[in-house]
C-alpha cells in the first residue's frame, strides 16, 4: 500500500506518492488525480522492477519483504 499526498490548488488538485520520489501528478478533480497517481505509480514501478532485475542478470532469486 501506498501513500498519496493531495491538496488543492485552484484551480488544479496536486498529488505525490509520499513513499516514491518523483511519482506526482496535477489533475482538474479528485477523482482524476487519483487516478492519474495510480497509473504513474504503476508505471515508475514497472520500469524500477525492470532496472532492478536488468542490474541483477542472471541466476538470481526473489523474496518478498513486508514493512
Amino acid at each position: 500500500m501506498f501513500t498519496a499526498i493531495i491538496k488543492k490548488s485552484d484551480p488544479w488538485w496536486i498529488g505525490w506518492i509520499e513513499e516514491v520520489p518523483g511519482v506526482n501528478c496535477q489533475e482538474k478533480t479528485k477523482k482524476e488525480l487519483i487516478e492519474s497517481l495510480k497509473v504513474a505509480l504503476k508505471e515508475a514501478l514497472d520500469i524500477y522492477r525492470s532496472e532492478a532485475i536488468k542490474e541483477a542478470g542472471t541466476d538470481f532469486e526473489t523474496e518478498p519483504i513486508a514493512v
